[in-house]
């Protein structure tokens, strides 16, 4: 469960990209966060995965209060999140299968049973075919899968995105959607960060509307 409490994030400089929010995402749940660009979307991402702070308020996923977590800590609470980003961050001098073994390799996993996982991951995502490829060699489509496997392959409780099909041709941003409707079918609580109305249609997700950083 994901409850914010009068979330606030400022920047430096007086820019309060997230003021005052509250809102509650239910284990389980699948939510679409949505407005304009600059409605502060990538930065409540970053708030719910830790990579950023608060300024004020509280923020609670799984039972932790991301606002007053010891940084050491935060490695450990970020184990339970899968992450994508529109700039992927894939590894590019190595293969398909690397790159999702990196994740478990860090969690200290056999090799045995790191790459039954990574392999068991890029089937899920359509990928296994291309494990030897590198990145440079898949679609854009296909590299936002191979992102989601990796993301997916420590088995989250939450699976946070932003903005995961902003590049993507429809037919490649449709069959993306599917996947993370497949993820929240088996109990994954997703959240999305996305400009596209059309997904609120497929799959009636609980919606988060933000304009100029505040919950409408």
């Amino acid at each position: 469960m994901i409850v914010a409490s009068n979330l606030t994030k400022r920047y430096p400089g007086g820019l309060e990209a997230v003021r005052d929010v509250s809102f509650t995402i239910k284990s389980g749940q699948m939510a679409l966060i949505s407005g304009h660009s600059g409605a502060g979307k990538t930065t409540l991402v970053k708030l719910m995965a830790s990579i950023e702070r608060p300024t004020s308020g509280s923020l609670v996923v799984n039972g932790q209060n991301l606002a007053t977590l010891r940084t050491s800590a935060l490695p450990y609470v970020r184990r339970h999140f899968g992450l994508i980003f529109q700039d992927q961050k894939l590894l590019f001098d190595r293969s398909a299968l690397d790159n999702v073994l990196l994740p478990l390799n860090i969690a200290g996993l056999s090799r045995r049973d790191a790459i039954r996982r990574a392999q068991a991951a890029l089937d899920k995502v359509g990928l296994l075919p291309r494990e030897k490829a590198n990145p440079i060699a898949l679609s854009g489509g296909e590299q936002q899968r191979l992102a989601i496997a990796r993301a997916v392959v420590n088995r989250p409780t939450v699976l946070l995105a932003d903005e995961p099909t902003a590049n993507l041709d429809a037919e490649s941003a449709s069959a993306i959607l599917d996947l993370f409707i497949d993820f929240h079918r088996v109990g994954v609580t997703v959240v999305l960060a996305t400009h596209d109305q059309s997904w609120i249609e497929r799959c009636h997700p609980n919606v988060l509307r933000l304009d100029h950083g505040r919950l409408l």
